[in-house]
């Protein structure tokens, strides 16, 4: 969760920072790419469905070059609202798995 709002408060830096020099753009991008490449492999490790293909997808979105910032800033904004949608769930998932774990185990 914590890496979410880091990646979205980094999306909204750099939508305040449009009209920027390219230098500072790209310096945005790269750390959104590196915070969510980072993410993908957390993900990936802990079994979240896809959440790291989408992770991994915006990392490749941040960092291509040739697109224009309007269509970059509305991909990143997009799969961020799409990866806490999916973060959510699968918290709710996992706290909702865990009492009957617990109720197995005492039966056993």
């Amino acid at each position: 969760m914590r890496t979410v709002d880091h990646v979205r408060k980094l999306v909204a830096e750099l939508e305040s920072n449009r009209a920027a020099k390219e230098k500072i753009i790209n310096g945005i991008c790269g750390n959104i790419a590196r915070e969510l490449s980072h993410m993908r492999q957390r993900a990936l490790t802990a079994n979240l469905g896809t959440l790291p293909d989408v992770a991994g997808q915006l990392a490749i979105v941040a960092n291509r070059a040739g697109t224009g910032i309007n269509m970059k800033l509305r991909a990143l904004a997009d799969g961020v609202n799409s990866m806490t949608i999916q973060l959510d769930q699968a918290l709710k998932m996992a706290h909702e798995m865990a009492p009957e774990k617990a109720t197995e185990k005492k039966q056993s």
